[in-house]
């Protein structure tokens, strides 16, 4: 049994065009996917919507590169109190950015132990690129 060229180019579209239909839903797919993901990220994790805070303390390191300035959050009645820190670069124009966030602390102890290294409530970080977010070290 042979086909004609006819019904071989047919059958040739058929499948060419289920690949591209499959093709489109899976991008369509993973772009869901991805936005959902980021959202659930910016929503839950980001660091840069943590609440302001009342003012608690600020430190300086030792050549006056950064200053970290350390909040005291309060969450409400379903929540206890928690600490943010920020990093403020004071050298140059960089964005001020949060490296610390610790629930149920309502104290703050700034150690610098050298001009890039210091430590905040026991938890030694690596400036400017380390952060400690409790939700995800535990």
């Amino acid at each position: 049994m042979t086909f004609s060229d006819e019904e071989q180019s047919l059958a040739f579209e058929m499948k060419r065009t289920k690949r591209n239909v499959l093709t489109f839903f899976l991008c369509i797919g993973l772009l869901i996917i991805g936005i959902l993901g980021y959202g659930i990220y910016w929503a839950f994790f980001d660091m840069n919507r943590l609440p302001t805070g009342s003012f608690l303390d600020q430190s300086s390191s030792p050549n006056g590169t950064y200053t970290i300035k350390a909040y005291l959050t309060n969450g409400g009645a379903t929540t206890g109190y928690a600490l943010r820190a920020e990093l403020i670069f004071n050298n140059n124009a960089q964005k001020t950015k949060n490296i610390y966030w610790n629930d149920r602390e309502e104290n703050v102890h700034i150690l610098w132990i050298d001009e890039d290294t210091v430590q905040i409530n026991g938890h030694e970080l690596e400036l400017p690129h380390e952060k400690f977010d409790f939700r995800r070290n535990r």
